[in-house]
């Protein structure tokens, strides 16, 4: 058996008695302990901006469920519907998660678009619309990954939520991709 020894210049695995006492007596602000990052309004902002994309995804999505035309358009006119179902379930999963961090999910239809990261697109044309979609999956699997690399010494939890997201984003990503060269 190949057994170890301690560095003496390394840290104790001991937990924070303090931090344990604190958290017995703040229990107002729910999974929020008083340890809690520093950075938790920037993560809620961060969180805030991503509901905003998927919501933005989620209205494209919809429309280009109804308004595809063509040969092909049924199909994919049906996965488009099954994409912003997907997307609505990220919305309320980041929902979710900025009520545990203490904060409020934004759902102001006012800012939406100028808070998310993709775009909306009103195009007509089944393969424009595919494009677009593919546009703004490639921009949110980025700024997940980019999410995930701010907050993942802080926030384990939310870069959990993120990387499960970020896994469905690459997943639609691939799908459009194959869709566009056909």
């Amino acid at each position: 058996m190949n057994m170890k020894t301690k560095d003496s210049n390394a840290p104790s695995l001991k937990l924070d008695q303090s931090a344990l006492d604190a958290a017995a007596k703040s229990i107002d602000d729910g999974a929020v302990t008083p340890s809690f990052t520093a950075y938790r309004e920037e993560i809620i902002q961060l969180l805030n901006d991503a509901l905003a994309t998927e919501l933005v995804c989620v209205l494209r999505y919809k429309r280009h469920h109804f308004t595809a035309t063509g040969v092909h358009s049924s199909k994919i006119a049906e996965e488009f519907l099954v994409h912003a179902n997907e997307e609505s379930g990220h919305a309320d999963r980041l929902a979710e998660r900025i009520v545990q961090l203490g904060g409020s999910p934004d759902f102001s239809p006012d800012s939406l678009t100028a808070r998310s990261h993709a775009d909306y697109d009103g195009s007509k044309d089944l393969k424009a619309m595919i494009r677009a979609n593919l546009i703004a999956e490639r921009i949110a699997i980025e700024s997940y990954r980019q999410m995930i690399n701010l907050i993942s010494e802080y926030d384990s939890t939310t870069r959990r939520l993120l990387e499960d997201i970020l896994a469905d984003e690459e997943e639609h990503a691939d799908e459009l991709s194959d869709w566009l060269s056909t």
